[in-house]
């Protein structure tokens, strides 16, 4: 028993000495793996830190600027604007470059305006800001511009499946107005009414645009044309009726529309 012993202690002497060869053989890879493993995690929490931070703070920039705007000061907001999309981080400086755009607008800068939304529209990689930056493009073109000009940005954004579609029918609609195609502004427009994803006040302005032809006397009265006048009418009526006219259950039942 005393041989089996030392003959087991013996072995596992050996074996200790093995894993002390095999630990110093390869513990500086496992160490350089671990060390490597704890770099990367701390690399990747600090570049997170890192754009967080940097967001937030392009978030107050840009809100700063809208606040400059609404007082106001727009020659200072256009510095903040520019500056943010210089330096802004994540989707603020396209956020920036809209809004920008939109100041040229309200200074009334409307060429300088025009070529900052095809600018976007030249350079975003989604399509959605591409068509949004061309259908506001348009709508400042409709009372600078040709139908032409109206056409060319926001004609194919004017096709069924387009989320944009109907801002570019109008734009259109109201191009082929002011150049004395009522036929094919009255077109324009009742393709919005038509359509069942138009909103209710968005098919509400369509028939004002279609009364006002039909006032004119520049398109035939037709059902559907009538129809959008009719309510485009009675809209305005029930938002010009003093409150004394309104009958009182209606008045009552109103909050619990809301």
């Amino acid at each position: 028993m005393s041989q089996d012993n030392i003959f087991r202690e013996v072995d596992e002497e050996l074996r200790s000495d093995r894993m002390r060869a095999l630990w110093r053989r390869f513990a500086p890879y496992v160490i350089g793996a671990a060390v490597g493993v704890v770099a990367i995690v701390a690399v990747n929490e600090g570049w997170t830190w890192y754009h967080a931070n940097n967001a937030a703070q392009s978030s107050d920039e840009l809100y700063a600027a809208f606040d400059a705007i609404d007082g106001g000061d727009l020659a200072s907001a256009q510095n903040q604007l520019t500056a943010l999309s210089v330096n802004g981080s994540g989707s603020y400086p396209v956020l920036a470059q809209f809004r920008k755009a939109g100041v040229l607008a309200r200074q009334g800068d409307i060429a300088e305006a025009v070529a900052a939304y095809d600018e976007l529209a030249n350079t975003q990689s989604n399509p959605r800001l591409r068509e949004l930056a061309l259908v506001l493009g348009a709508t400042l073109m409709v009372d600078t511009g040709t139908v032409a000009d109206v056409e060319s940005r926001v004609g194919s954004i004017a096709a069924e499946g387009s989320p944009l579609r109907n801002a570019a029918r109008e734009a259109l609609g109201l191009a082929q107005y002011k150049a004395g195609d009522f036929a094919a502004a009255q077109a324009s427009f009742e393709a919005v009414v038509n359509d069942p994803m138009a909103q209710s006040n968005v098919r509400n302005r369509m028939g004002y645009y279609l009364a006002q032809l039909l006032s004119q006397g520049a398109i035939a009265e037709q059902p559907a044309t009538a129809d959008a006048a009719a309510t485009a009418i009675d809209e305005i009526v029930s938002d010009e009726a003093p409150a004394a006219d309104v009958p009182a259950a209606t008045t009552e039942a109103e909050p619990a529309a809301q």
